[in-house]
Parts: structure tokens; sequence; C-alpha cells
């Protein structure tokens, strides 16, 4: 009696064996869609967070230079960062000698145009002033 027990025991009947099959088959499609899910919005973090790092810097490097004072420019980044390119405006704003300047940065992702844009407010020292002395 002890021999028929332990052969029930042994392993996995054919229909335990297909009803897992059909249940990895049915679970695997949806995970599988969550880690390509989860890559592509990391991807596309991580290349709006490198936009923006590139355009604080540009923004730094026209200011420290005076190149600022153009109305409009663009180019790129050069080799380091070939799939990205910048975009200048220059407005004036409310107050005399101030202006705003917007740095946009635009790329390609899966086919479609991205951009951040990071404005800051530049003084050009030529403002007629309304202190009085």
């Amino acid at each position: 009696m002890s021999r028929r027990t332990d052969r029930g025991r042994r392993g996995f009947t054919l229909v335990e064996v297909l009803a897992s099959f059909a249940l990895v088959a049915a679970i695997l499609p949806a995970a599988m869609g969550a880690v390509v899910l989860a890559m592509r919005l990391e991807e596309s973090a991580r290349r709006g967070c490198e936009a923006v790092m590139l355009a604080q810097s540009k923004l730094a490097e026209l200011t420290a230079t005076n190149e600022w004072q153009d109305t409009k420019s663009s180019g790129d980044f050069g080799d380091e960062w070939p799939d990205y390119k910048w975009e200048k405006e220059v407005t004036p704003w409310d107050v005399d000698g101030v202006s705003e300047m917007t740095l946009t940065v635009r790329w390609t992702s899966r086919g479609q145009e991205r951009s951040v844009s990071v404005t800051t407010l530049v003084y050009s020292g030529s403002g007629t002033g309304t202190g009085s002395g």
C-alpha cells in the first residue's frame, strides 16, 4: 500500500503541466509589454534630462560670452551630442535693459520630434533706468 501512495506523489499530471503552460502563455506577453514600456519611458526621461542639461549649458555659455544679444541663432552641440539641435530667441522684457532669452533644444525619438525650452532673463546694461539720484 505504501508503494501506491508513493506513486501518486511522484510528479505532475499532464493536466497540471498544460494548465501551467497556458498560464505562462497568458502572462508572459503582458509582462514583456510592461518591460518594453518601462524601457521606452526610461529612454524618454533620459533624453529629456540630457536636453535640459544641454540647454542650461548653452544658456550659460551664451550669457558668459555675450553672444546672447543676437535676436535669433541656432546650432548643434557638436560630435558629442549629434542628435540634439538648439535654437535661441531673445525678446525684450518689461524692464529697460532686460531681455528674455529662450533656448529650445530639439531631438527626434522614435520618429517624433521632441523639444524642451529653458528661459532666463539677461541684462544688457543699456537700460535708461528710472531711479533718481
